[in-house]
């Protein structure tokens, strides 16, 4: 008999069992409508993946409030008003045989567009963030207390939609990271301090939803293990290691999490998070909009359009990356899975099936999560099947889209991997079709 290909092992959890153990990780663009309400061009766009054969789709970040978006025109779960939508949607993906997972989210001070509601987002401090100058107020204990229960509340409404689970982005330098990390974190109260403290909103956000939803619904913890806090910032400490993402993993594990999904970084972007090249050039045409959001982004554009500022940017970047782009995480995710007796699934770069097949095979990981590489390739998983190792025209790691995503469709603008431009930017706009209305 034939030894079965470990990617396509169905993965089975406490509460859910996926076909295969890849997932379309958080990634989408401005598609939705200004005020946080879905529409078809989303549904379109999550349609690409679960045809292409993902096992489930991780949803982009889905704010719990409105002062909680990261940027406008991403569709919310902050009222009842909002569950027809997602239930539309995911009825639509679950007909490709594919499981679709919310990702609650809370951008804190991390907001790339803040929108008109809410000048200032609420974090666990109130220093604005140090790369781009976000500025914020610091939560109060009635402020916490509150978006703990629009936390629970969303989990509710997802479960209401018929959304096969959801995911905390606890990374990457939003809300959660905010309360985490010991570098941004300067709270005196039992919110801030030692890593228990730290990490008590997480925490309480966990029971809040078990209280709402109950045990036999399906969520998942996204943690940057690593934070790397001063790659880009060498005045800043390193914030947490991968210690004490460990503890933090079994508190949310015994809290009733039911798999942890392992990233990296305190902030967006980030040179390990997405691993990859900073497109300078790409940067600097929506750099208008980022002006206006953060109060250091002036001084960074000014500098990135000397020829020596942009040269030390991307020394400092690539610096900081490293030489490893596709696994970057997996060293995290291998010593997780040490502590958990609960599904890990590693984010970073993937898009080779000998690699994926490699990890799972070899313990680092139970599952992988894939953006840009299924950006690049829709039918990626497809791919794989058939017996490719890897696409003939894979990702390049260059991070146009996701520089593009402030202002433009979210897409593949890497033109070197089409025939033309007019090819690229027809595969860019398919996004918009099926139309809304005939």
């Amino acid at each position: 008999m034939p030894t079965p290909d470990p990617i396509f092992t169905p993965l089975a959890g406490r509460n859910l069992t996926l076909k295969n153990r890849i997932l379309r990780s958080n990634i989408s663009g401005r598609f939705d409508n200004y005020d946080g309400s879905g529409n078809q061009a989303r549904i379109n766009w999550e349609l690409k993946f679960a045809r292409g054969g993902v096992g489930a789709i991780v949803s982009s970040f889905v704010p719990v409030t409105l002062r909680g978006r990261i940027m406008p025109n991403y569709a919310t779960i902050h009222s009842d008003e909002r569950i027809p939508f997602w239930r539309e949607l995911a009825n639509k993906v679950h007909q490709q045989d594919c499981r679709f997972l919310i990702q609650l989210s809370h951008a804190g001070r991390q907001r790339d567009v803040p929108g008109i509601e809410f000048p200032k987002g609420l974090s666990s401090t109130g220093n604005p963030e140090p790369l781009h100058g976000f500025e914020c107020e610091r939560m109060t204990p009635a402020d916490i207390h509150e978006t703990i229960g629009a936390f629970a509340a969303g989990a509710r409404r997802a479960r209401e939609a018929g959304v096969d689970g959801v995911e905390l982005h606890a990374a990457n330098g939003y809300l959660f990271t905010q309360f985490l990390s010991p570098e941004i974190n300067d709270r005196d109260d039992d919110y801030g301090g030692s890593l228990e403290n730290r990490a008590r909103f997480l925490l309480d956000v966990i029971r809040a939803i078990r209280s709402e939803v109950g045990s036999d619904y399906h969520l998942q913890i996204k943690l940057s293990a690593t934070e790397f806090h001063n790659a880009l910032l060498p005045f800043e400490g390193e914030g947490n290691r991968i210690e004490h993402t460990m503890q933090v993993a079994k508190w949310a594990e015994q809290a009733g999490a039911d798999a942890i999904h392992v990233s990296s970084g305190s902030y967006f972007p980030h040179p390990k998070n997405p691993p990859g090249d900073f497109p300078t050039d790409e940067a600097l045409k929506t750099f208008d909009t980022m002006i206006s959001s953060g109060r250091r982004e002036l001084l960074n554009y000014i500098a990135l359009t000397t020829p020596l500022g942009a040269k030390l940017f991307q020394s400092a970047w690539e610096r900081a990356r490293g030489d490893t782009i596709e696994g970057i995480n997996l060293p995290d995710a291998r010593a997780i899975k040490q502590v958990v007796s609960i599904p890990v699934i590693c984010t970073g770069g993937f898009q080779t099936a000998s690699i994926i097949r490699n990890a799972i095979q070899s313990g680092d990981c139970d599952a992988v999560s894939i953006a840009r590489p299924l950006i690049a390739n829709n039918d990626l998983v497809q791919q794989f099947a058939a017996g490719a190792d890897r696409a003939p025209r894979p990702c390049s790691y260059c991070n146009r889209c996701l520089i593009n995503v402030i202002e433009n469709p979210l897409g593949c603008y890497d033109e070197s991997r089409f025939e033309n431009r007019d090819q690229m930017l027809a595969e860019i706009m398919s996004v918009f079709h099926p139309p809304p209305f005939p």
